[in-house]
């Protein structure tokens, strides 16, 4: 089975996820997604995000159809850092071809992360053009840390079965939907 995990804090969920899910599906011929929506992003301090019951159920209205799973799991076995839910799946589900999606505006950041270069090393990482950061991403320290290990986007069918570290960037139609602005614009504010 080759699955794909696309974590976040989805609040709020919206098409641009969506895209970024359904790219990464089609394109790396997945057998399911699942959303890891996170208890809480420990890069985003200060407002709190929504709770965890309505950002699960705004990923669940956005992540239609039978291949997208989401799941709380982060929040269920206590884990705070992607690296340390990756290990723990793979612990879980040994025969598994797990792939991390990330749209590329979080490989903009991704150097922040906790365990960043392990994450790599853990399982392969694509990742789905996004307008936001499409410049910051081609520069961002994961991209030039782990630059002999991306592969050519005709690879994105093998992906799942590349031995680590292995990523690829996938390009393609561009959603331009956003969290924070979509957050702004529920609270009456203009997005900085």
């Amino acid at each position: 089975m080759r699955v794909g995990l696309f974590g976040g804090s989805f609040d709020p969920a919206h098409e641009g996820h969506a895209h970024v899910a359904q790219t990464a599906l089609r394109r790396l011929r997945l057998d399911r997604v699942i959303w890891l929506v996170s208890p809480q992003n420990p890069l985003k301090r200060g407002r709190p995000p929504a709770s965890l019951a309505e950002r699960m159920a705004g990923a669940r209205a956005v992540a239609t159809g039978p291949s997208m799973v989401v799941s709380d799991i982060e929040a269920r076995i206590g884990s705070v850092f992607t690296v340390d839910t990756l290990r723990t799946l793979k612990a879980r589900r040994p025969g598994v071809h797990f792939v991390w999606i990330m749209g590329s505006d979080s490989l903009a950041n991704f150097h922040r992360w906790q365990g960043w270069k392990r994450i790599f090393r853990e399982v392969p990482v694509a990742v789905v053009a996004r307008p936001q950061a499409l410049t910051a991403s081609r520069f961002a320290p994961a991209a030039k840390r782990f630059a002999k290990a991306r592969q050519p986007e005709r690879m994105a069918p093998l992906l799942a079965t590349m031995p680590p570290p292995a990523w690829i960037f996938l390009h393609g139609r561009l959603s331009y939907a956003s969290s924070t602005a979509l957050r702004a614009k529920r609270a009456g504010e203009v997005p900085g």
